[in-house]
């Protein structure tokens, strides 16, 4: 339990049950060590009390929202690492693959862009007086589900339909 705001292993496995509902009824898995999720479920929670938001507990918030709305759990890189490494930054959310054979998940590298790259980008996106999105953004040929990311999600959120259903929308 965290001392400093009073969170009750009540709150955290009762928050801890709803993010993994949602989870699997997203087409998501939790990392299978409930108890590593537990931590991080913490993490979140003790910066929902600290900044009003569940900024990923595995990186340096600013404890400005509109700093941080791009690594608010589930952070906007999920997918992606996902994808690529088995698992998201903080391991909270894990590949089918790591939760089935319930491997342990390794480091990942921190793909989200730097403070000075973020702002350069803002200035760049204002000064010409369009949003250029950083990613390719996909589409669901199904339910019409958006993402911007390198790659289609494996499976929609919205309709569950696999990575193949999704076209190249912009």
């Amino acid at each position: 339990m965290s001392e400093e705001n009073k969170i009750t292993p009540e709150e955290i496995e009762r928050v801890y049950q709803k993010i993994k509902k949602d989870a699997e009824n997203n087409g998501y898995y939790l990392n299978p060590d409930a108890q590593f999720a537990k931590d991080l479920v913490d993490g979140l929670l003790v910066n929902q009390n600290r900044f009003g938001y569940w900024a990923c507990p595995c990186r340096l918030a600013d404890g400005i929202k509109k700093n941080d709305v791009d690594i608010i759990c589930p952070c906007d890189y999920r997918d992606q690492d996902i994808n690529e490494y088995g698992a998201c930054y903080c391991a909270l959310y894990v590949s089918e693959k790591a939760y089935s054979e319930k491997k342990p998940v390794e480091a990942i590298p921190e793909r989200r862009p730097t403070p000075e790259v973020r702002k350069k980008f803002e200035r760049e996106g204002l000064r010409q007086g369009v949003f250029l999105p950083a990613y390719p953004i996909w589409r669901c040929k199904v339910c019409g589900y958006l993402c911007a990311r390198d790659e289609a999600p494996e499976l929609c959120p919205i309709c569950k339909v696999k990575k193949e259903r999704f076209e190249r929308f912009a």
